[in-house]
């Protein structure tokens, strides 16, 4: 979509959801007694070895002085607090990246991501941007807290939430009011949000830029957007040219998504835990009943089956089965779902999933329905949850990148 500089696009409402401190939080999901605990997660790290990468880190880490991609032996002599469970004479909370986990968390959001916006573009494991379509901007902060509510409720963690005419200006204010932010920026307010901004946090303007930027005599996005466009190219190149557009608020970039899903997935959570075993299995068959619509809806055929299995407070448990073929058959999904259930029979749970996997778009030709493979606990991290959202577009979740 064209458009001259400097003129806004009001009918596009964009959406940029970034969870807080996501390794962080996943880790607090699972060991609730870190709430509070300046937490550090990295990999490549043993005792006693300089090696190894800070990941992420709790808010309550940064105000130590701790960031991503610094040490982890540096970042934990910088904590005042334990470094192992079985050690709390040491210093700092340190847990090793368990991407498994952390993806079967990020599937949780994915899903509310998926049927909130009409088109949904995947960053990271933990950030994402919506177009929401033709959402009014007077329902634009209802719709935010709902949508933060929704993923606190679907996976255990708070995301920072913007909202404005385009992706950059979405992300800076997704950033604004972090943690558990929501900061609608409607259009013709744009400069007015960003005027004020330190340049120091635009994106992509690093420290030495920054100082750079301040020797110009530019301290605000403000400046920058004053600023003579060629004299920032003669500086620093065609970024120059990205830094004068982000300050000024422009950006014509449409949401695209990044590909089709790997997975369909769907879970809702009890109100109370239960150990009813009717409880459980009129669950999964309405569950299973939307993730069979839905993969009929996208023309999916699926390979694996799986469930979700939670019990309190946050203890994850899956179970998959694959077949020899990609198949779209309903009754078969529901069948191998509660067959997989009844291993649950007696446990207590919170909340259930279930899940389709190893997708098929191209081929339509179906396995035979009793041809069954071997179970496996170990490919189905399923979640998500049913929403009364609209989407119809693939994401495809980035697991390779940090925060």
């Amino acid at each position: 979509m064209a458009r001259l500089p400097g003129v806004e696009t009001p009918d596009r409402v964009v959406c940029h959801v970034d969870v807080d401190c996501f390794y962080a939080a996943c880790e607090r999901l699972r060991e609730p007694d870190l709430a509070g605990e300046p937490v550090v997660v990295g990999m490549g790290y043993e005792a006693g070895e300089a090696h190894g990468a800070v990941a992420t880190a709790s808010y309550e880490a940064r105000e130590y002085g701790v960031e991503s991609a610094m040490a982890i032996s540096e970042a934990l002599e910088l904590l005042p607090r334990r470094a192992t469970a079985d050690d709390p004479e040491d210093t700092g909370v340190y847990r090793p990246v368990d991407m498994e986990y952390y993806e079967s968390v990020s599937e949780a959001v994915q899903a509310v991501l998926d049927a909130a916006g009409e088109t949904v573009r995947n960053v990271s494991i933990d950030e994402a941007y919506l177009d929401l379509g033709d959402l009014a901007w007077d329902d634009a902060a209802a719709f935010g807290r709902r949508l933060k509510a929704d993923i606190e409720a679907a996976a255990g963690v708070v995301a920072s939430v913007g909202i404005a005419p385009n992706m950059t200006t979405a992300k800076l204010a997704s950033d604004a009011e972090k943690p558990d932010g929501l900061v609608v920026v409607p259009p013709g307010e744009v400069r007015a949000f960003l005027d004020p901004m330190d340049v120091a946090d635009l994106h992509g303007v690093g420290p030495v830029t920054a100082r750079e930027l301040r020797a110009m005599g530019l301290e605000t996005a403000g400046d920058v957007a004053a600023a003579d466009e060629s004299a920032l190219v003669d500086a620093f190149g065609e970024r120059g040219r990205d830094v004068h557009a982000q300050a000024r608020g422009e950006d014509d970039r449409e949401v695209e998504p990044t590909g089709r899903s790997k997975s369909l997935s769907s879970e809702s959570a009890f109100v109370e835990a239960t150990d009813d075993p009717e409880e459980k299995r009129e669950r999964v068959r309405a569950l299973a009943a939307e993730v069979a619509d839905r993969a009929t809806a996208k023309g999916a055929l699926y390979k694996t089956i799986g469930i979700k299995v939670v019990e309190p407070p946050f203890d994850v448990n899956t179970r998959a089965r694959s077949l020899s073929g990609p198949v779209d058959d309903p009754d078969l999904l529901e069948g191998v779902a509660l067959d997989l259930l009844s291993e649950f029979e007696e446990t207590t749970v919170r909340k259930l999933g279930v899940r389709v996997s190893k997708l098929s778009f191209a081929d339509r030709r179906q396995a035979s329905l009793d041809a069954w493979e071997g179970e496996s606990d170990g490919d189905c991290e399923g979640s998500g949850i049913r929403r009364r959202y609209r989407r119809d577009s693939g994401g495809q979740v980035d697991l390779t990148e940090f925060e």
